[in-house]
């Protein structure tokens, strides 16, 4: 029987990294914004209030493992937003609140409770970035940056952490059916028409995805792709840089196109 923390539990992909867990017997903490526990919090999971982005929710989190369950076996560091838009048009204060959370939410995740896992000599961090940190589009800059940190952040501490008996994961998944969506707030209306579609009309459910991701952990996977599109683009881009790049560019093309179509109509 493992202990968890998955943080963004109440809903989406953490949501479900909860259900199977909770079905493997495991003991689950999940830590989400809200002051109590949701109603989508499944009976047999434990809650707490856990903003990310406060330093003193991550420290009561560490408190309440050690003093509950004597310790911790596994973190998700799953809490995050969707964002992005053109590098002209997304504002400063969009790019801070995404890096703040999708970014330094997991430096302070891995930071926290890299202390304990040294002291205990095992441990596992997954972090959730996303094909975005793999695989740049245009029009999403914020996003992409924020991610491909999380990525280079979880290939450090991969390295880093190892001697000390600690095991670091990174999730890539493409776009996959959440409510991740509805943490759109940027500027850029016309990209976030094309990312609400994205999310979802995917094919994907997060259910499945939970389960893709628990079996690269439980195999001790250094990079957990998730579905056929995150591993053609991945090898595509590594292998095949020609092929890849057109398809960036188109689009692109087509992402200016829609732009250029937007500011035809509002001055007509």
């Amino acid at each position: 029987m493992s202990r968890v923390l998955v943080t963004g539990g109440a809903s989406g992909l953490g949501l479900a990294l909860v259900k199977i867990h909770l079905e493997r017997g495991d003991q689950v903490l999940v830590g989400d914004l809200a002051e109590t526990a949701p109603e989508s919090v499944p009976n047999g999971a434990a809650y707490l209030r856990l903003d990310v982005r406060a330093q003193q929710d991550w420290d009561a989190a560490l408190a309440r493992v050690k003093e509950e369950w004597g310790g911790l076996d596994l973190l998700y560091n799953n809490a995050g937003i969707a964002t992005g838009g053109r590098i002209d048009v997304e504002s400063m204060a969009d790019w801070e609140r995404v890096l703040d959370i999708n970014l330094l939410g997991v430096v302070r995740g891995c930071q926290t409770f890299t202390p304990l896992f040294k002291e205990q000599g095992s441990g596992h961090i997954v972090n959730t970035a996303s094909l975005a940190g793999l695989v740049h589009g245009p029009g999403m800059s914020s996003y992409n940056a924020a991610k491909a940190g999380v990525v280079a952040l979880s290939e450090t501490l991969t390295f880093e952490l190892a001697p000390f008996g600690i095991k670091v994961s990174v999730v890539c998944p493409a776009f996959f059916r959440t409510n991740l969506h509805t943490s759109f707030q940027g500027k850029d209306s016309d990209f976030e028409e094309t990312g609400v579609r994205l999310i979802t009309k995917a094919k994907a459910s997060a259910d499945e995805i939970a389960a893709i991701v628990v079996k690269g952990v439980d195999a001790g996977k250094r990079i957990i792709l998730t579905d056929r599109l995150g591993r053609t683009a991945y090898w595509t881009k590594r292998y095949a840089r020609p092929v890849y790049d057109r398809s960036a560019i188109k689009g692109a093309q087509r992402l200016a196109h829609r732009a250029l179509k937007a500011k035809g109509k509002a001055q007509a």
